[in-house]
């Protein structure tokens, strides 16, 4: 019977360990970071449905909006990161953007708002904008160098 409990330290002696390597950065399409797109695409989806989570949508209703509409524009930007990488990658300083337009936004668009309210947007605008500067990152260091 053969050993099967015996195992290799390294794949370096494996006869298609060029081959696999090829395929991975094919499937990766290049990109250091894919563990990003799916928490922008939560953090867009949470920004979005966070007014009813909260219940803040009669004494707040322009923050509903506003939270609904840059909650949408976050989750399709993690979308595109997803779906088109080397061309979205470059739209992660936007991403930084809307983060700190969320750490403004309730003393803009709301009127008196409560802590809890604040405190909302202030967490979610500074994960959008470390996702975007991870994601910025990123773009940069593995853009093609001339």
């Amino acid at each position: 019977m053969a050993n099967v409990s015996r195992t290799r330290a390294d794949m370096a002696g494996h006869p298609d360990v060029t081959e696999m390597r090829a395929r991975y950065a094919r499937v990766l399409g290049g990109r250091d970071v894919a563990l990003v797109d799916g928490p922008v695409f939560l953090l867009g989806l949470y920004c979005a449905v966070s007014p009813w989570i909260l219940h803040y949508t009669t004494s707040q209703p322009a923050l509903v909006t506003h939270n609904l509409v840059v909650g949408i524009a976050i989750g399709l930007l993690g979308l595109g990161f997803t779906a088109a990488p080397e061309r979205m990658y470059g739209l992660s300083w936007a991403m930084s953007a809307l983060g700190v337009w969320m750490i403004i936004a309730p003393w803009i668009v709301g009127t008196g708002p409560d802590a809890g309210i604040i405190w909302n947007n202030v967490v979610i605008g500074a994960l959008a904008v470390i996702l975007g500067l991870v994601c910025a990152g990123t773009a940069a260091r593995s853009a093609p160098k001339p």
